[in-house]
C-alpha cells in the first residue's frame, strides 16, 4: 500500500514554484543562448559568399590560362558562362552559371582592378551597398582572409 502512494504522488506533477524555476532558467537560457543562434544565418551568408569568390577566382585563373587574359570589365562574369569565339576558349572549363551572392545580388567584377592589378571581384555584403560595417561590410577578393 505504500509503494501506490509513493507512485501515485510521483503522477500528481510539479508544483507551482518548480514549474516557475524551470521557466526562468529556460528563460535565461533563451536570452543567452538565441543571439548567438540567430547570428549564425549571417556568418554563413558571408562564408558562403567568400567561397563563391574563391571558386569564380579558379575560373577567372582558368581562363587566363586558356586565353591569355583576363576579361574585361565590359565583358564580364558572363565571358566564363557562354563561348565568345575567342581563341583559346574551352566552354566547358569554366561555369554553369554566374552565381549571385547570399543576398541575390550580382558579384562586382572589375578588370584591371584598382587595388589588384589584374581583377577584383566583390559582394557588396547584406545591405547591398558600397562599404559598411559588420553584416553590410563589403566582401572584397582582396581581403578574403579578414
Amino acid at each position: 500500500m505504500r509503494k501506490n502512494r509513493r507512485f501515485l504522488t510521483l503522477l500528481k506533477g510539479f508544483t507551482l514554484i518548480e514549474l516557475m524555476i524551470v521557466i526562468v532558467i529556460l528563460g535565461l537560457l533563451s536570452t543567452i543562448i538565441m543571439p548567438r543562434i540567430l547570428s549564425r544565418p549571417e556568418q554563413a551568408r558571408r562564408m558562403k559568399a567568400k567561397v563563391d569568390i574563391r571558386n569564380i577566382e579558379s575560373s577567372l585563373a582558368l581562363f587566363k590560362t586558356d586565353t591569355g587574359r583576363f576579361p574585361t570589365t565590359s565583358e564580364g562574369l558572363q565571358i566564363l558562362v557562354s563561348d565568345p569565339g575567342i581563341k583559346g576558349y574551352n566552354p566547358d572549363a569554366y561555369l554553369d552559371k554566374i552565381p549571385l551572392d547570399p543576398w541575390d545580388n550580382k558579384y562586382i567584377y572589375l578588370s584591371p582592378g584598382t587595388h589588384r592589378k589584374d581583377y577584383e571581384l566583390e559582394s557588396y555584403g547584406k545591405d547591398g551597398e558600397d562599404g559598411g560595417t559588420e553584416y553590410n561590410a563589403d566582401i572584397e577578393s582582396w581581403n578574403l582572409d579578414e
